[in-house]
């Protein structure tokens, strides 16, 4: 696993992030700093996530290598809208996009380092799932649970 490193360029520091999709075919470098970072529940992220909602980085200054397996990265924009979603097209992963002008949106579940950036704010938050609500109160386990631990 990647540590999040600081480069040092002249007399300055920048962070240094890696990333891969699930099935290890796409890898990625991130050189530069992250200005935001969104949970998202519009139904758009909601759909492409298959969850409440989506955990995005953005910055309009870091830059994106593909170290591996750019040819497996495709992307998809909802016709009408800005919504865009970059993936490995063998295992499904969500990937970092650069599909907006100026701007590269990455997941942060597809990082291998760690972030020390905390969410900047829920975005979209009129159409969280009803199911989101009780969150806190729902019972929690550190791995699968058991047919002795599920009631």
């Amino acid at each position: 696993m990647y540590t999040h490193l600081k480069i040092i360029e002249g007399n300055t520091m920048t962070d240094d992030y890696f990333g891969s999709c699930l099935c290890g075919t796409v890898k990625f470098e991130i050189q530069g700093d992250f200005e935001s970072f969104y949970l998202c529940h519009c139904q758009h992220c909601q759909k492409d996530t298959g969850s409440a909602h989506a955990a995005n980085l953005f910055s309009q200054s870091a830059k994106l290598t593909w170290l591996s397996g750019a040819d497996a990265v495709t992307s998809f924009t909802l016709a009408g809208t800005r919504h865009n979603k970059s993936f490995c097209k063998l295992c499904g992963s969500a990937l970092p996009s650069t599909q907006l002008a100026d701007l590269l949106v990455v997941p942060a579940g597809c990082l291998d380092t760690t972030i020390s950036m905390s969410p900047t704010a829920h975005i979209f938050s009129s159409s969280k799932a009803a199911w989101e609500a009780e969150l806190d109160e729902v019972p929690e386990f550190e791995g699968l649970p058991t047919s002795t631990t599920i009631s």
